[in-house]
């Protein structure tokens, strides 16, 4: 049981490298397709946006197919797809590969975590979850970092390595993965959308769109903020990223403990105003490795800490509705991964290098802020006051 959520952990760990490891090579795509690096963060707003979108219909469209086939299919396109991104010849072409490995990624990760859910008993299933998304933390601490320095001469090679990755994961599910129970009867698009009347839940995937806007504008650019510690070296921003990457780890595990402890609302709130003063100090942390070291550190902290307690919030508004709820912080996900794209590359415009930051400062505190109020709890009326009501109405 454990080696299957294991190999089903291998394929997000390939689509967590691919979404996220462009953020090591803008420069050199941008320099080699002679485009500016800020229309080479659009690789990854094509990408998410594409994910975002396709996510819920995908899975509408094949709710009744056997799982094992199309884990096996998602894996086939994405795979093709970034052999693809490899040979592209120009920006526009790279941009189409990326819209095809996001169908395939968009296609995978809710098959897969549908999946994992029918391999144990129903008291295990959060567990199961967590081992299977636990490919996209580890491709942040590790397949990040691994693909920036494999492509820190040329990035064709790290759309190699994320080539190899697909056809591993395929591999391994092609051989070992059988007898996957027949999926659950289908359920329609628009009953997935309809927990968006829910008032709380349009509140939780809100904050969960603002969270991720804020924190990628910053990540996608992380080559523009860190220059001035980097100098300019690939291997330094490499370490920059491993550092990071380890503690999303650290930050993903601690923050499944603390909001056990304390739940989803105060470490919203707290990891969120921890993150927004780092995000608010970068212009001066980025101007040593010593200090971008340690904002390297805090940000990834509290950021994954923050994005555990989202998904914990959704579902404690409606357990019986999880699967659906959690495809939508999904979508809600990418859509912000999306928008991340253009908001930074706008912020990197107006702002310059050094202060573009500050935008997802300002994101930050918006997404806290909306946390509060969408999460407090309507305050008991008084005696008094109620007593005041009903001698008005003549009670």
């Amino acid at each position: 049981m454990r080696l299957r959520l294991l190999l089903l952990a291998l394929g997000t760990f390939a689509v967590g490298t691919d979404g996220m490891v462009i953020a090591g090579i803008l420069g050199l795509v941008a320099h080699d397709l002679d485009v500016s690096v800020a229309a080479a963060g659009q690789m990854i707003t094509v990408f998410a946006l594409a994910y975002a979108v396709l996510a819920p219909v995908l899975a509408t469209l094949t709710a009744k197919w056997p799982r094992r086939r199309t884990l096996l299919l998602a894996l086939t396109v994405f795979t093709v797809a970034n052999a693809l991104s490899a040979l592209a010849p120009g920006f526009g072409t790279l941009l189409l590969t990326r819209v095809l490995a996001a169908v395939g990624a968009a296609l995978y990760t809710p098959t897969a975590n549908a999946a994992a859910t029918t391999l144990v008993p129903p008291e295990r299933r959060g567990r199961a979850i967590a081992t299977v998304m636990g490919g996209m933390t580890v491709a942040t601490a590790l397949g990040v970092p691994l693909g920036t320095w494999v492509g820190r001469s040329d990035w064709r090679l790290t759309m190699w390595v994320v080539t190899a990755l697909g056809a591993a994961a395929f591999a391994g599910l092609a051989l070992l993965l059988r007898d996957l129970p027949a999926p659950a009867p289908a359920v329609s698009l628009r009953t997935r959308l309809a927990p968006l009347t829910d008032r709380r839940v349009l509140g939780a995937t809100g904050t969960t769109f603002l969270v991720f806007l804020a924190y990628q504008s910053v990540f996608i650019y992380y080559t523009v903020a860190a220059a001035p510690a980097t100098g300019g070296d690939q291997s330094r921003l490499t370490l920059l990223l491993l550092v990071s990457g380890v503690f999303s780890v650290v930050g993903s595990n601690v923050g499944g403990r603390v909001v056990d402890a304390w739940g989803p609302r105060v470490v919203m709130l707290t990891a969120g105003a921890v993150s927004a003063a780092v995000t608010l100090a970068l212009p001066w942390l980025m101007q040593s490795m010593t200090t971008a070291l340690i904002a390297s550190a805090i940000n990834p902290l509290a950021g994954w800490a923050v994005a555990v307690a989202l998904p914990a919030r959704l579902v404690a508004l409606d357990p019986p509705n999880a699967p659906l709820l959690l495809s939508l912080n999904s979508t809600a996900l990418y859509l912000g991964i999306a928008a991340a794209g253009g908001t930074g590359s706008a912020a990197v415009t107006v702002l310059g290098g050094r202060w573009f930051p500050l935008a997802s400062t300002a994101l930050t505190m918006l997404a806290v802020v909306v946390a509060h109020l969408t999460t407090r709890e309507p305050r008991p009326r008084s005696r008094r006051a109620t007593g005041s009501l009903e001698s008005i109405s003549g009670k």
